[in-house]
């Protein structure tokens, strides 16, 4: 990485609990590259001031990660089709103080679909229903996904996602299984009070026939843990990363690295 000078160009992300996943995978690929910027993670006090700085310091990309996915909107100027279309942010590029939002989770869940060949006519579960929730759903329905449950405690916010894409809601899984379990909530995630949180029973485990977990720190979370030891086909949440945040790496840059380049990156991502 280059020594930190003037005209280093900066690109940042914003989470309640960061991690170094994209910390690592940009700034591997920006010395790979040869490319004069860096990449930095922060926690923001207050979400609204940390945009200003975004704007006001002409930080060149942003990562949006839970919880900000939704709040973020009303602080940017346009929205790409990709976060318009489930108003939902991972994704803000800075052109000379213009800040216009994209989703690049919707392209990661798509094509992890799609790489693993699940069925379309499975039935799936996804527990969640916030900005990631908003992703992964409509991911499912544009795949051709028809049996599909949100399962949401508040019911304002489930039932809301599933009128938009045609899906059901229910407030709690009382015993519910599925070919296709997915987790989009901070169940399981390091740093937080509930990382060590079995995000779906052990009976729903079980009965699923792939279990796909969007949190990618740990890469093995509970879930996935629980998974493998029942022999099940797992998708994880670092797969995720690795693929939004190469898109975002390409938005931010305008550089597509080589498939060698991403997967050096994504080696030295999760050696951490």
């Amino acid at each position: 990485m280059p020594i930190l000078n003037k005209d280093m160009t900066l690109c940042i992300s914003l989470s309640a609990r960061p991690s170094n996943n994209g910390t690592r995978f940009h700034n591997h690929l920006y010395e790979q590259l040869g490319l004069n910027w860096i990449y930095k993670a922060f926690a923001p006090t207050n979400l609204e001031q940390a945009i200003a700085g975004v704007r006001g310091l002409g930080i060149r990309g942003c990562a949006i990660s839970m919880p900000y996915k939704e709040d973020v909107i009303a602080l940017i100027d346009e929205m790409d089709p990709s976060a318009k279309a489930i108003d939902s942010v991972n994704t803000i590029v800075n052109t000379d103080g213009h800040l216009k939002a994209y989703n690049t989770d919707y392209t990661a869940i798509e094509q992890l679909l799609a790489a693993n060949s699940v069925p379309t006519g499975y039935s799936v579960l996804v527990q969640g229903a916030g900005g990631m929730a908003k992703a992964t759903v409509a991911a499912l329905r544009d795949a051709g996904f028809k049996d599909v449950t949100v399962i949401a405690r508040n019911e304002s916010t489930g039932r809301a996602l599933v009128d938009q894409y045609g899906f059901q809601w229910r407030a709690a899984l009382d015993g519910g299984t599925a070919d296709l379990i997915i987790n989009v909530t901070p169940l399981g995630m390091a740093g937080g009070p509930e990382a060590d949180t079995l995000s779906f029973p052990a009976g729903a485990v079980e009965a699923a026939t792939i279990v796909f977990d969007v949190v990618a720190l740990p890469a093995e979370t509970p879930l996935i843990q629980a998974a493998r030891a029942a022999g099940k086909p797992v998708i994880t949440g670092a797969e995720v990363a690795t693929i939004q945040a190469l898109e975002q790496f390409v938005l931010y840059t305008g550089v597509r690295p080589s498939p060698e380049q991403v997967r050096a990156a994504e080696e030295f991502m999760r050696a951490q």
